[in-house]
């Protein structure tokens, strides 16, 4: 079930809202002795965070399928930073950090019991209150909290003001509905800024080089339309110099066609240069959330900001279909 990305919180009896996480979305499932973590993009986190399937295997309950987030505390907020360094490929690295920095598991949805397997295909107005009489039963303590949820829009307009050190904005549910598994229609999320999930699906190296050597100077970022089709829609140059090195040596190790099989960098136009039309292309491997001011005629209007990197991201989930922003509706203004 994923979120569409829209500019104001809706308002009515149909919706309730949650606060919007800052970590890894996570389905977690639990069948006897094996539990499994399941990332947006089908991706299994299980190997990243052994202390989460520890306190899985510790609930009364054993067999069930949870929806929430995993996120890393430190201080007084979730740091995306230390949860990026849990995707590591040594399972010693790991195994220090989960001991070091053990990550939570939010809790936001019951999608199957023992009891009720098809729990996925009754409304909100059933899911919550059997998910709040499962975390009594079995969400004491430890590793797993449940995330709150309110009916109320003024209390979500103060969680949309007050986000930040690890919630960047408000979740909003449709009550009536069923877990929408593989499409926005039930959910809709509201942040400070607009963010979107791209491809990079190219680069073009700085015209000024590093110690000698060439470097990336801007990715070319890139979203699927509904026939599969990857559309270069803008760019970004946020790329601090002393990363340049290392990311260069990532770029250039998934150097490969065809990068963008819809509409391409480079194509003709008065603002056309040499160099506008000089650019790798890339195997669509790389995820990145950039923040952006404008988008207007499939295109980022003005070049866009760098948030993170989001391994736990399928590229073939970066589409279109989250930049369809619901447009404000300013006579709401005059109430």
């Amino acid at each position: 079930m994923e979120a569409r990305s829209v500019d104001a919180i809706p308002r009515g009896g149909e919706w309730q809202y949650e606060p919007k996480w800052d970590g890894f979305r996570c389905l977690l499932s639990r069948d006897g002795s094996t539990v499994d973590l399941r990332s947006k993009s089908g991706e299994d986190l299980a190997r990243y965070f052994p202390e989460i399937v520890a306190a899985a295997l510790k609930l009364k309950a054993d067999r069930f399928t949870l929806d929430g987030e995993i996120v890393v505390p430190q201080g007084k907020g979730f740091s995306f930073d230390a949860l990026l360094q849990r995707i590591h490929p040594a399972a010693s690295r790991v195994k220090k950090l989960s001991e070091e920095t053990p990550a939570l598991y939010l809790v936001f949805d019951l999608l199957a019991t023992a009891n009720r397997r098809e729990l996925a295909d009754a409304p909100l107005t059933e899911r919550r209150p059997a998910l709040e009489a499962f975390a009594r039963a079995n969400l004491k303590g430890g590793l797993f909290r449940l995330s709150p949820f309110t009916m109320s829009y003024s209390t979500a307009k103060k969680w949309l003001a007050q986000s930040g050190g690890g919630s960047d904005g408000v979740i909003a549910k449709r009550i009536d509905l069923p877990y929408q598994a593989g499409n926005r229609d039930g959910m809709q999320k509201i942040k400070k800024f607009r963010s979107a999930d791209c491809v990079v699906g190219g680069f073009r190296y700085a015209t000024n080089k590093i110690a000698g050597r060439k470097v990336v100077g801007s990715l070319l970022l890139g979203l699927y339309d509904d026939k599969g089709l990857l559309h270069h829609v803008g760019f970004t140059s946020a790329i601090k110099a002393d990363e340049k090195p290392a990311l260069t040596d990532r770029l250039e190790a998934l150097i490969g066609e065809p990068g963008f099989t819809g509409n391409a960098p480079g194509g003709p136009s008065r603002w056309s240069t040499e160099r506008s039309a000089k650019w790798c292309p890339l195997k669509p491997k790389l995820v990145i959330e950039i923040c952006y001011d404008h988008f207007s005629g499939e295109r980022f209007r003005h070049g866009t900001s760098i948030l993170r990197w989001r391994p736990d991201k399928a590229p073939r989930q970066c589409t279109f279909e989250q930049l369809k922003q619901k447009a404000a509706d300013p006579m709401k203004l005059l109430e």
